[in-house]
């Protein structure tokens, strides 16, 4: 982002208008990085008023694209939801392929583009559409619930989604004693420990949330005193019986403005931890440092230009669009 145009140079328009973005950044960014990368968020922020667009981004984007040009930050299915109900005209999807699929299914109407069309999710990849039929097949009449986190084909031949917030309440809800629950297998564990009913599990996994171990946290106990350690259900069984509190990032955020711990480590994406402490400056934000390599595919250069070409666009079959928004209804009415 050195070679900057002359077009997005650091002027004294450019640093007026993004002040107050880098007050709330000024932690996070030296003044001489914030030089250039502050000529995009201001070129962002003007081109989105006069496209009517709005840009979503998921907790686990950068503090640039968090507070610098986002108009709607959360989870990924709080991002569709939010978008459904604006009269913009253009979905900008700062977060994973999915996530813009479920935007698209939630606003047909609108135009919705992602920066990166390779900004994709292992979890969300470890499960076809096929393999959810043949799932129907081995286990006939058993009710499947399948996390957002997923694919809309894989939605489309679901039951009933579920978020990590939600997991439990949905499995809960439903008449059988027995569930089929994918495709994240610690996701399933972790609700296996919060019912009665017997949850049947894929072999999908998050490759960020996996790489946590027990041991990551006993460093950072041993290291930090007092700290409090939240941590997010796509975990292993052993990382959570560690930590204090287990929740979705919405979960976590809820946490730590409600409980406001002086010193706290999130285990999940890390960006969310820098998103945090640029809100929470009081407190002392432990950073775990695991990346998603495909979140990190999202850039502000890469925003700007998507933005000005409005695509790559998200484009969805009509047919699997109704299809995967009847199970997020599903869990909506459920939940």
């Amino acid at each position: 982002m050195s070679n900057i145009s002359q077009e997005l140079a650091y002027t004294d328009e450019v640093a007026k208008a993004t002040a107050p973005i880098y007050d709330i950044l000024k932690d996070q960014y030296a003044l001489s990085y914030w030089e250039t990368i502050a000529p995009y968020i201001h070129e962002i922020n003007k081109l989105k008023r006069e496209k009517n667009a709005v840009i979503l981004a998921h907790n686990y984007m950068t503090p640039d694209i968090f507070h610098g040009i986002a108009d709607i930050v959360g989870d990924s299915l709080a991002l569709a939801r939010s978008a459904a109900k604006s009269d913009a005209d253009i979905i900008v999807q700062c977060g994973v392929h999915f996530m813009a699929e479920t935007s698209k299914a939630l606003c047909m109407d609108k135009k919705v583009i992602i920066p990166d069309m390779k900004a994709g999710c292992s979890l969300a990849e470890s499960i076809t559409a096929k393999d959810v039929r043949l799932l129907r097949e081995k286990y006939p009449g058993v009710p499947i619930i399948t996390y957002v986190n997923t694919s809309a084909e894989v939605k489309a031949e679901s039951d009933i989604c579920c978020t990590s917030g939600n997991a439990v309440k949905i499995v809960n809800s439903m008449e059988s004693d027995t569930v089929l629950m994918i495709p994240d297998k610690y996701l399933a564990q972790y609700t296996q420990g919060h019912t009665d009913k017997k949850v049947l599990t894929w072999e999908g996994s998050c490759e960020v949330h996996e790489r946590f171990t027990p041991e990551d946290i006993l460093k950072f106990r041993a290291k930090y005193e007092g700290v409090v350690v939240l941590a997010h259900p796509e975990c292993p069984p052993e990382v959570l019986a560690e930590a204090d509190y287990t929740g979705s990032t919405q979960d976590m955020i809820n946490y730590v403005e409600g409980e406001k711990p002086d010193r706290v480590v999130l285990i999940t994406e890390c960006s969310m931890s820098d998103n945090i402490a640029a809100a929470h400056p009081e407190m002392e934000l432990v950073r775990p440092c695991q990346m998603c390599p495909h979140m990190k595919r999202i850039t502000l250069p890469k925003i700007l230009e998507a933005l000005k070409n409005e695509s790559p666009e998200v484009i969805l079959d009509p047919e699997i669009a109704e299809a995967s928004r009847i199970p997020i209804q599903k869990m909506l009415d459920a939940s």
